[in-house]
């Protein structure tokens, strides 16, 4: 008789807010059904610019029926069974269904190309718009290591490609696991190669051509025992976790562990913390924000997993895991095996697999109440969709939803808006896959690559910063109408190379004693108030909304975002430490659609996009002249929020209320939020900026602040030492310097000389500049405050960088803007956007043929205001860095 295993309940501190593992319920099958089914893949892809309310679920082969070979007939290749009689799958196939979300049904597609042979006990994974087909076994045997591509970039019209891969790799296997971590490497563990249970691990870089496996061999070797049939899951940090499945000795196991990428490369695997309710095997597992969700799985001998464990999950915050709250008379339906698992939003969708004997064909649905609401994946009015709200909330809930989801479909139309989502967009796969040796047979296609890959030839790092000799350059020249604005740059890309996800404390371990990993242990980023101002991020789609006082968040939300923001603000340090890569913003000032497309040409700061290898580091002044001041600042703390130790934010001089008040972002609240809560935003978002770090050591090399070193600071600990919260007065000199002096006029002009900003500031010369280096064992300053025409200027032999990134400042300067991109070879590589022609939305396509207003309407973004405007006119901006002239008194 079996042993009946109950999950862990939440008896502890995290009674409140630990929820159950999410209940399983029946989702009607509509359209095209696949039939029975085990051993197949279903995998997630999501709608064009990551839409999740276009994403569709793509289910590839699988063994459509079964045979029995318990005397080991020949007939075909031995497959592993849970059954102890001897099933072998059979009926192998390769073809392609594929689930529409949003509406509910399925439909059996043909795509172009040369499709994989028919296999089962296969892995999948996606890639950007790419589902990923690796390894497995068909009625010849092991199917070949190939690795094949659907490829979506044409939506609705997928075509099969073969990724050309050089050199050695993980041998043709099948029962083994194919992840994406951290949206760049494609990692292959376990298996079975027809002769022994594999332990080996690879990784491929998708970033990098030519495509080649690297094995995974980490030094603490704490590397999972040989398995086949685990599961393995990616968090959006980067984290994997492979959980369960069956051991060389065919016992089912019951571990987890956790597999991170170190900065200079390495991989390590830590233990997770306890082990699952239940051993299992051929089970299926998916994230949702910090939850990893176990479904089903065999125990052995042609058993499955009790009721009770049948759903478990791993609540990675408190690192607990839970079951269930009351399996109910539909607690059977996951006791099934070799069935097909993915995720998007908030759902969890099964399909098939194998109970005893039986082939399933069911389709299954569970909800985790952590995930995105239902308006944003399906339509509550499509029939299964009311079916199973019905069946799952009641009827009345499927009643209001589909009452809400007309309601926002009818204002989505009336707006002549799309969907979109905050994802970010993830690069289209190359039509080729230049830099490899020898000829590719058609139909060859390469991986995804992101923005940004390091010069053939670049010299081998060095241990010295150094400014890389060509910037990259975002054109924007209709007919060379703002040909001149920025100096003719070289175009060259950058590679944001692969960061660290620490797994294991440094030192004061004790001897012999195994520390829990931090990343296993540490809180995820849940559902907060950041999630709704995360709608901001959307780099791709931003317009300018035809109202311009229109901004769709209350003070109630910007004080709870200020609230979360402030306890990460009052842990972090005076003067942060930071490590390469990270990607250095200058002043901002409200021009939010700058910001956007410096994420859209760059890198976006989300798990779709680059936060996952590069930190993200602001330099200040976030608002005040633009007229998107709101925007900026709340999108800002919000990533700060969501990613708390890939977001840094420092204080510039406009993050003051005395200086704000008179430079328009005072002004702004009262205009968008009105009188009484505009003042109570802009009274806390200021309370908040005196929690401010004040500046960012990187690599113990590079210091990063807002304004620079003035007469008073010699060293960093007097930035260290001033206490916070801290206003202007408080600060007295020391703090008027970091946030107001400048460098010189230019290199001649040497020591401590009178500001033209006004009394009581000052600039410092070359001289300043190296003896502050020298004195702290650094070689460079990045610093922000002033406009500068190529959006970045050097200074002091190229010890000091200015920038600036913010393109034709208040409407009038027509510089560029610029980041910077500090790699781990310790090069900071230039990158810059022009601003876009006056009068022209961006992002509309430029026509050559039109012709620019003598007096543009709207010189820039926000001009039209007509408080900023007269803001801007009563207190003009300091000019740009060189150029002579304007009034007395600069801000």
């Amino acid at each position: 008789m079996e042993e009946s295993q109950t999950p862990t309940t939440t008896t502890s501190s995290f009674d409140d807010v630990v929820l159950p593992a999410p209940a399983v319920r029946q989702f009607p099958l509509i359209g095209d059904d696949p039939g029975p089914r085990c051993g197949h893949t279903l995998t997630t892809i999501l709608g064009p610019n990551g839409d999740p309310s276009s994403a569709k679920l793509v289910l590839f082969g699988g063994a459509t029926a079964l045979e029995w070979s318990g005397k080991g007939t020949p007939n075909g290749p031995p497959t592993p069974s849970p059954n102890a009689s001897g099933i072998r799958l059979a009926g192998a196939t390769n073809d392609v269904h594929i689930f529409d979300v949003r509406s509910g049904e399925w439909k059996k597609v043909v795509p172009q190309g040369d499709p994989p042979s028919a296999r089962a006990a296969h892995a999948a994974a996606a890639v950007g718009n790419m589902v990923v087909i690796q390894g497995g076994i068909g009625p010849s045997g092991l199917s070949p290591e190939d690795l094949h591509v659907l490829d979506f970039t044409d939506f609705n019209k997928p075509k099969w490609h073969r990724v050309i891969v050089q050199g050695g790799g993980p041998t043709a296997r099948y029962a083994h696991s194919l992840a994406l971590v951290g949206n760049r490497f494609l990692v292959v563990s376990g298996g079975n190669d027809g002769k022994q249970t594999l332990g080996d691990s690879w990784a491929l870089d998708t970033s990098e051509k030519p495509y080649q496996w690297r094995k995974i061999v980490p030094e603490n070797g704490n590397e999972p025992s040989p398995r086949m049939y685990a599961a393995a899951a990616s968090r959006s940090d980067g984290l994997l976790l492979l959980c369960g499945g069956r051991g060389a000795n065919g016992s089912p196991l019951a571990d987890a562990f956790g597999l991170a990428r170190h900065r200079d490369g390495r991989w390590e695997w830590a233990a997770a913390p306890g082990s699952m309710p239940s051993p299992r095997y051929q089970h299926g597992s998916v994230f949702i924000n910090g939850r990893l969700h176990v479904m089903g799985g065999a125990i052995g001998g042609g058993r499955m997993v009790e009721k009770a464990p049948a759903v478990v999950t791993l609540d990675t915050s408190p690192g607990m895991w839970v079951g269930q709250a009351d399996p109910g008379a539909e607690g059977d339906l996951m006791r099934r095996c070799r069935h097909a698992v993915a995720s998007i939003g908030p759902y969890i969708f099964i399909h098939g697999g194998l109970k005893g004997s039986t082939l399933l064909e069911d389709f299954l649905l569970a909800e985790d109440a952590t995930g995105a609401g239902e308006l944003s994946v399906c339509d509550p009015r499509a029939p299964p969709w009311q079916e199973w709200i019905a069946a799952a909330h009641g009827a009345a809930a499927a009643q209001h939803l589909a009452s809400a989801a007309a309601e926002e479909a009818e204002a989505a139309a009336a707006l002549n808006i799309k969907r979109v989502d905050n994802s970010g967009d993830l690069k289209q796969m190359d039509a080729s896959m230049p830099g490899a040796r020898g000829s590719e047979p058609p139909g060859s296609v390469s991986l995804a690559q992101r923005r940004g890959e390091f010069p053939a030839g670049r010299d081998m790092p060095t241990p010295d910063i150094r400014l890389y000799h060509r910037a990259v350059v975002v054109a924007q020249e209709p007919d060379g109408q703002l040909r001149g604005l920025v100096r003719q740059l070289s175009i060259e890309q950058f590679k944001n190379e692969g960061r660290r996800v620490s797994l294991l404390d440094s030192g004061n371990d004790t001897p012999g004693e195994q520390k829990v990993s931090p990343v296993l242990d540490r809180a995820y980023s849940e559902v907060g108030v950041q999630k709704s101002f995360l709608q901001l991020l959307n780099p791709r789609e931003w317009r300018e909304s035809e109202d311009t006082r229109d901004f769709p968040y209350t003070y109630e939300q910007i004080a709870l975002l200020c609230d979360a923001a402030e306890i990460l603000f009052k842990s972090e340090e005076t003067v942060l430490t930071l490590q390469a890569p990270v990607k250095i913003f200058g002043d901002l000032h409200g021009q939010f659609g700058d910001l956007m497309r410096l994420f859209d040409e760059y890198g976006t700061p989300s798990t779709a996009g680059d936060i996952t290898y590069i930190d993200y580091l602001f330099l200040g002044d976030y608002v005040d002249r633009g007229a998107h001041s709101l925007e900026t600042i709340c999108l800002l703390l919000a990533l700060k929020v969501e990613h708390p130790d890939h977001v840094h934010l420092i204080r510039g001089n406009h993050e003051a209320a005395d200086i704000n008040a008179l430079f328009g972002f005072r002004l702004e609240c009262l205009e968008r939020l009105g009188e009484i809560n505009g003042i109570k935003a802009w009274q806390r978002l200021n309370d908040l900026f005196n929690w401010l770090p004040l500046a960012a050591v990187i690599e113990d090399r590079v210091i990063c602040m807002h304004g620079g070193i003035g007469r008073s600071i010699t060293t960093i600990d007097q930035i260290r030492e001033l206490q916070r919260p801290l206003t202007m007065e408080d600060g007295g000199m020391v703090l008027m310097d970091l946030l107001w002096s400048d460098p010189t006029v230019n290199d001649a002009v040497e020591g401590v000389q009178p500001s033209p900003r006004g009394p009581g500031l000052v600039t410092y010369g070359p001289d300043r500049v190296m003896e502050f280096c020298e004195n702290n064992g650094l070689q460079m300053i990045v610093r922000a405050h002033e406009c500068v025409m190529d959006g970045f200027e050097r200074f002091a032999q190229g010890h000091l960088i200015t920038l600036f990134s913010a393109t034709n400042y208040c409407g009038t300067a027509n510089n560029a803007g610029a980041i910077l991109v500090l790699g781990r070879d310790n090069v900071m590589v230039p990158k810059l956007i022009h601003p876009l022609p006056p009068s022209t939305p961006r992002g509309s396509p430029i026509n050559s043929d039109l012709k620019l207003e003598e007096e543009p309407p709207t010189p820039y973004a926000g001009a039209s205001d007509t408080w900023m405007a007269s803001v801007n006119e009563e207190r003009p901006p300091t000019p740009p860095r060189g150029r002579p002239g304007g009034p007395s008194v600069f801000i």
